[in-house]
């Protein structure tokens, strides 16, 4: 069975689930406040005639519904970013302080990581790590475009992630957005579902796991680690947090979400899962006109 129809059992109201899947997605983009204000952004978008509608729960997002994120001014003086609107809850719900130690796991082409330098007031370290060569050009690009001078790149496998160039110490925070499946991102890649298969879920939950482990691995007692992907998966989702909660010293954790949302899944075909994975959050494309998202808090023990 391939997707949506998997997905009907764990969906409410799957049919409107299915025709959301069928709508382009709106363009959005974020206020990069290393550089501009809300206010800012506003009146710039108001002079160059850019018609954009507020997003209700971050006040740093706006839709365009009339044009492209990189059309206009603001975007090439570095003030706005294209980035979905739930490609911005992570780094939200992670909620790093000025001058932590923060690693992106997975970071390029850097929405999430420009985002954490942003939240920081571009004050601590950001280690934004990628293991594609092409993806982290674009990285280097946008983290110049919005100037976040707190960002460090590092071309590696996140699986293998070293500590020592950065002296040893471990991460306050690590943000996990790993590669996934993308079925969450069906309304702006009409082909997600054409090119999914079982065998690419499968593969690449194991590298998931993987990344997480090192992620908490790499966090200090007591700090946090987000994990997230736009696919819509148990496999890729609650059954990479049931497999590294059994390995590794770490407890999921409640957190607010302002968007409509569900929460994560116990059962899944003949699988049954840590019931603490109902934690996590669900956000399917029929409830906030959004990509569809999964969102998990973990915490280190201390």
């Amino acid at each position: 069975m391939e997707p949506p129809e998997r997905y009907r059992p764990i969906v409410d109201d799957f049919e409107a689930f299915r025709a959301a899947c069928e709508r382009p997605l709106p363009s959005a983009i974020r206020v990069n406040t290393i550089k501009a204000s809300v206010a800012e952004v506003r009146a710039a978008l108001d002079e160059a005639d850019i018609a954009y509608e507020p997003v209700d729960w971050h006040e740093e997002l706006f839709v365009l519904p009339d044009t492209s994120p990189g059309a206009n001014w603001p975007y090439f003086h570095g003030w706005i970013h294209g980035q979905e609107e739930v490609s911005a809850v992570p780094a939200a719900v992670l909620d790093p302080q000025p001058g932590e130690r923060v690693w992106d796991a997975c970071a390029a082409p850097g929405s999430k990581a420009t985002q954490l330098a942003a939240l920081m007031d571009d004050r601590g370290e950001v280690v934004a790590t990628d293991n594609n060569l092409g993806r982290i050009s674009a990285l280097r690009t946008n983290t110049e475009r919005l100037g976040a001078t707190s960002i460090a790149v590092t071309h590696e496998d996140a699986r293998n992630h070293s500590l020592k160039p950065f002296g040893g110490a471990e991460y306050d925070r690590a943000l996990v957005d790993v590669p996934c499946s993308c079925e969450g991102t069906i309304r702006k890649n009409p082909d997600a579902f054409e090119e999914w298969s079982m065998s690419h879920v499968r593969g690449i939950s194991g590298v998931q796991k993987d990344i997480l482990e090192r992620a908490v691995q790499a966090t200090k007692a007591g700090g946090t680690v987000v994990y997230s992907t736009c696919t819509f998966a148990p496999e890729e989702n609650e059954a990479v947090l049931d497999h590294v909660l059994e390995r590794e010293d770490c407890a999921l954790v409640d957190f607010d979400l302002a968007l409509d949302h569900r929460e994560g899944v116990t059962e899944w075909q003949d699988d049954e899962f840590d019931p603490s994975v109902r934690k996590a959050k669900r956000i399917y494309p029929h409830f906030n006109d959004t990509g569809g998202f999964f969102c998990a808090k973990l915490e280190v023990a201390q």
